[in-house]
């Protein structure tokens, strides 16, 4: 459960185009606009991966998500409406701490 809790925080902080553990590996991406696409991808898979572990090992990982996003995981497509709607309100400027 500790390994959703961060793979959800890394999404988060990605979609807020905030630092994440990406960064320090590919540093210079950062001047790259394409860069924060790719950056998304790979935490919303990271994502994907740990909770099909969860599911595969009948761990409840639902609980630690609002059921939109609990629908979106389970469409397994990272969408538009996944990048706007993740956080279910877009009026805060600060999402992740």
């Amino acid at each position: 459960m500790t390994k959703l809790g961060e793979a959800k925080t890394h999404f988060e902080r990605a979609l807020d185009c905030k630092h994440t553990e990406f960064d320090d590996l590919y540093p210079y991406m950062i001047e790259h606009p394409q860069f924060f696409w790719y950056k998304r991808y790979v935490a919303w898979s990271e994502l994907l991966t740990i909770v099909k572990l969860c599911t595969e090992l009948s761990m409840e990982w639902e609980q630690q998500f609002s059921a939109a996003q609990v629908e979106y995981i389970q469409k397994r497509v990272m969408s538009s409406k996944v990048l706007d709607f993740w956080f279910e309100t877009n009026d805060s400027k600060e999402h992740v701490s």
